[in-house]
């Protein structure tokens, strides 16, 4: 059985492609002792300890952990704190390119594995009115760099993705399965 160490629902679902066979439990790591790190050592430590945690309750199953972070000009960008800093944050990545990048964790019997995937985003020039209506449907509010990709039906904001689009959701399924299965 894989435990996965996250309560995003978005990574939950994404989980159902990989497997049925898994259960949830949420780590409560306190995670701003890495954020003083760089973008690429954070996202990996926040990954690790999340998963550290939970093995320790789950020796002998799979535990798998991840986290993702928005990083613009080698500035994370986390979740929004309210609907001002939602609406700085879309401003600041409106009309440029960001890098999404998501560490995953595995460990099982103490063997561990862990990968980072950086998927590149460029975004759309995106008007005051755009912003204040995705802002008033409450979907940037839980994520990090304040948007979904998978609001971009709904909120046209990504011009284009290089790389995973699954990861930009937080959850890199291709790279995961294949770690799964070296695993």
């Amino acid at each position: 059985m894989i435990i996965l160490a996250s309560q995003s629902p978005r990574r939950q679902q994404l989980m159902h492609s990989i497997t049925d066979d898994f259960v949830v439990e949420v780590s409560h790591i306190d995670e701003s002792s890495s954020l003083n790190m760089s973008p690429f050592d954070a996202v990996k430590d926040i990954a690790k300890r999340k998963g550290l945690d939970i093995s320790k309750k789950h020796p002998h199953d799979l535990v798998l952990s991840a986290d993702t972070i928005v990083v613009i000009d080698n500035q994370i960008i986390g979740k929004p704190i309210d609907k001002k800093d939602a609406k700085r944050i879309l401003k600041l990545l409106s009309g440029r390119t960001h890098h999404v990048l998501t560490a995953f964790y595995l460990i099982k019997d103490n063997k561990e594995y862990e990968e980072v995937v950086d998927s590149e985003v460029t975004f759309e020039a995106l008007s005051d009115s755009l912003i204040d209506e995705y802002i008033k449907s409450g979907s940037p509010m839980d994520k990090a760099g304040a948007y979904g990709a998978q609001d971009n039906n709904d909120f046209k904001l990504i011009k284009k993705i290089t790389g995973s689009w699954s990861n930009v959701i937080g959850f890199p399924i291709d790279e995961i399965k294949e770690a799964i299965n070296k695993f």
